[in-house]
């Protein structure tokens, strides 16, 4: 077969393919659980730290994102299991337990609102945006997420308040879309997000301070 034709099959096989992305409106629920550290940590410290759910304040509550396909259409995406502000106050708990402030374990837990009565530290928050978008376009598609939350913890001891705005976003251009992509796009910009926290704060006392 000459090259020319070699090529013009390639083109009509590759518009085949795309003319099969049409979106349909379907639901994609996206995994974005956090594997746990093989390593066993060391003891938490003593300092009690509850997180209730966060308060989902997003204009858009039905889905996190969507995808619109090349040849029209939509996918949407939403979270597996959780609504994102319970994820979200899960997913800072657990990063506590494993590697919070001076790459400690802490006594970390969720519970419900109003529900703490012996923690030293209660941390609630609102969630202003959590979403994933991703829009196809010859050969390539780009995916965008972001992430804006406000965060507040309550010291017990001396009643005192410490509160931290987190933003951030990322992009990422892939040939091949996969839904495996968003998730670990979403996923890192959250923990991007809770890596600020924890640098930009410190324990002190019992109390959630700030760092600087």
């Amino acid at each position: 077969m000459k090259r020319s034709h070699v090529s013009t099959a390639c083109v009509l096989v590759w518009v085949s393919l795309m003319a099969g992305c049409a979106g349909k409106g379907e639901v994609r629920y996206l995994d974005l659980s956090i594997k746990p550290p093989s390593a066993q940590m060391a003891a938490a410290e003593p300092v009690k730290i509850v997180i209730e759910p966060f308060e989902d304040r997003r204009s858009e509550k039905g889905r996190i994102g969507m995808r619109s396909h090349l040849w029209g259409g939509v996918t949407y995406f939403d979270i597996a299991g959780e609504r994102p502000g319970e994820f979200i106050a899960q997913t800072l708990a657990d990063r506590l337990k494993t590697r919070g402030w001076h790459e400690r374990a802490w006594n970390a837990r969720v519970a419900p609102a109003g529900s703490a009565t012996d923690a030293d530290i209660v941390i609630t928050g609102v969630v202003q945006d959590f979403s994933a978008n991703a829009k196809s376009r010859v050969f390539s598609t780009v995916i965008n997420t972001s992430s804006k939350l406000t965060i507040q913890a309550k010291n017990q001891a001396d009643r005192s308040t410490t509160t931290r705005s987190v933003e951030n976003s990322q992009t990422k251009t892939v040939f091949w879309f996969s839904e495996d992509d968003v998730e670990e796009l979403l996923a890192a910009t959250l923990k991007d997000g809770i890596d600020r926290l924890i640098a930009d704060t410190m324990i002190e006392q019992r109390s959630l301070r700030p760092a600087h």
